[in-house]
């Protein structure tokens, strides 16, 4: 297998069309050789713990009201394009996503990374869900078929926050400075969105018999 390491934020619509257009090469070519795992990266590791009101985070972070919406009106096209309905409207809050990072964290350690981040992104880019709500990710988890009593329990407590934090602060020691960013096989950087295309010629090229990498810690 070949190592594809993945940093995103599951507020990042960048990493939801990443991942949707990384997802149809993979359905294109099943038996590809990635071994994949998703690493945390906090596109706003400062937020409030309650998070903050939505409109008030994009106009702080845009400049205005006009600027933000220009820049989503962008992002929803090419959302689109990638086969994704963004339900931009609905989102009300902008989270603290430590939390969502924990939970992809434990989730990992039973193989429930994929799904997981999947209803992460859905949850707050279709259903407009506060994802940084302990009910919310409690109810994700147990859609992945995970102990939710147990994922309360840990929420409820420290367990990982260091830990996530520390890997965040890793990745941007690492020259990580934006998502998502792909690593393949530990040397390979991708960074943003790219095409299914591309994914193809990649899957292509490593079926070649590209060197393999050591997965990052």
């Amino acid at each position: 297998m070949v190592l594809l390491d993945i940093f995103a934020d599951p507020i990042c619509p960048w990493c939801y069309i990443g991942k949707r257009l990384l997802d149809t090469a993979l359905q294109r070519h099943p038996d590809h050789p990635f071994a994949i795992t998703w690493h945390p990266f906090q596109l706003n590791p400062d937020m409030p713990k309650q998070g903050m009101d939505r409109r008030t985070y994009l106009e702080a972070k845009f400049g205005g009201k006009t600027q933000a919406a220009q820049t989503y009106a962008e992002i929803a096209e090419h959302a689109r394009e990638a086969g994704l309905d963004l339900n931009l409207a609905a989102i009300t809050r902008t989270p603290n996503t430590l939390d969502a990072h924990r939970l992809i964290h434990w989730a990992g350690i039973e193989g429930r990374q994929q799904a997981v981040i999947s209803f992460l992104f859905e949850a707050y880019f279709q259903n407009g869900q506060d994802i940084g709500d302990p009910d919310i990710l409690r109810a994700i988890a147990e859609r992945a078929e995970m102990d939710g009593a147990m994922i309360a329990r840990l929420l409820a407590s420290d367990a990982d926050v260091e830990d996530i934090r520390a890997r965040d602060a890793h990745a941007r020691e690492r020259g990580v400075t934006g998502v998502p960013t792909f690593i393949v096989a530990n040397t390979h950087a991708l960074v943003g969105a790219q095409p299914t295309t591309l994914w193809e010629d990649v899957i292509a090229e490593l079926r070649g018999g590209a060197p393999q990498g050591t997965r990052l810690q």
